[in-house]
């Protein structure tokens, strides 16, 4: 087990290394940090996606009109075949006395539409219906519209379909971007890291000579991408996490219907994630790199 005096040498060689050569780790620092925000905001942008795609998938809804004639038992007898449906998670049934009501709702006050109507309310009793699975909507649809009391059955055919295509390659083009920007940020770091090794290969030779076991010149290198990639990384973090936070503000007071992530635990521990990726390259970058050096 390494020593306490050891930890501390160590420690203290790859803080002084820093310092030492500070131009070079203000631009392993900054690499680091420009290509954590890049991936982060990335990120976040392919999850505000996916939670859109969700939303609208979820409010997916089948409206079913039965027969004008049909009569309170007949609804009843549709209600519970709908609701006895696999796959349908609610049944909200429409009175034809409420839909009514709600369409001179729309027309404003001072319309009379059942007096305009000749005194007969034509309008149709009708349910709502919300499925497990959005994908499974035409297959319920199919089964409901089949029933004897059934008179349409509307749910967007055709356009569904598309819509549901659409959002299958909303969330396959933000997973592919993700993976894109995850390894250009690993590149990127990789090379900066690299290019600070090999300014410093004539130190790690002389180390090599007088004596100096590998692990021991790989020590401190690998302490300082620690270091390095963990103050590049909390750059992006911070930045992240209030440039989101002044996004998610504006969203909700301009255009609220838009769903957006805004549970601040989540984000905080996306950003930690961030955070000790960022660390975790830094480190396995310098570790890396200085092995060409140690075989001398």
């Amino acid at each position: 087990m390494m020593k306490l005096t050891t930890i501390r040498f160590l420690v203290g060689q790859a803080l002084a290394s820093i310092k030492r050569n500070g131009m070079m780790s203000l631009a392993s620092i900054g690499t680091v940090a420009i290509s954590m925000f890049v991936l982060g905001t990335f990120l976040l942008l392919a999850l505000n996606a996916n939670l859109m795609a969700d939303t609208i998938e979820t409010n997916v809804e089948i409206a079913v009109l039965v027969y004008p004639d049909a009569s309170e038992e007949t609804i009843d007898t549709t209600y519970n075949d709908i609701s006895s449906l696999n796959g349908v998670m609610s049944v909200s049934h429409i009175g034809k006395d409420e839909a009514l009501a709600s369409l001179e709702k729309q027309f404003g006050e001072g319309h009379d539409l059942l007096r305009s109507l000749g005194g007969v309310n034509p309008l149709p009793d009708s349910f709502i219906v919300k499925v497990e699975n959005p994908r499974l909507v035409s297959e319920v649809a199919d089964v409901i519209g089949g029933f004897s009391s059934v008179d349409k059955v509307r749910y967007g055919k055709g356009m569904i379909e598309k819509l549901f295509s659409v959002l299958d390659w909303v969330r396959w083009l933000g997973a592919g971007i993700v993976v894109l920007l995850s390894l250009a940020a690993v590149f990127l770091i990789a090379i900066t890291v690299r290019i600070t090794v090999f300014a410093r290969g004539d130190e790690i030779t002389i180390m090599k000579y007088v004596g100096a076991t590998n692990w021991f010149i790989r020590w401190p290198f690998f302490l300082e991408g620690l270091i390095l990639g963990t103050l590049g990384s909390l750059l992006a973090a911070t930045a992240i996490y209030f440039s989101y936070s002044q996004l998610v503000s504006y969203v909700i007071l301009t255009v609220n219907f838009i769903p957006l992530i805004t549970d601040k635990e989540f984000i905080l521990r996306l950003l930690l994630y961030l955070l000790v990726g960022g660390a975790v390259l830094g480190s396995i970058g310098s570790a890396v790199s200085v092995r060409k050096f140690l075989k001398v």
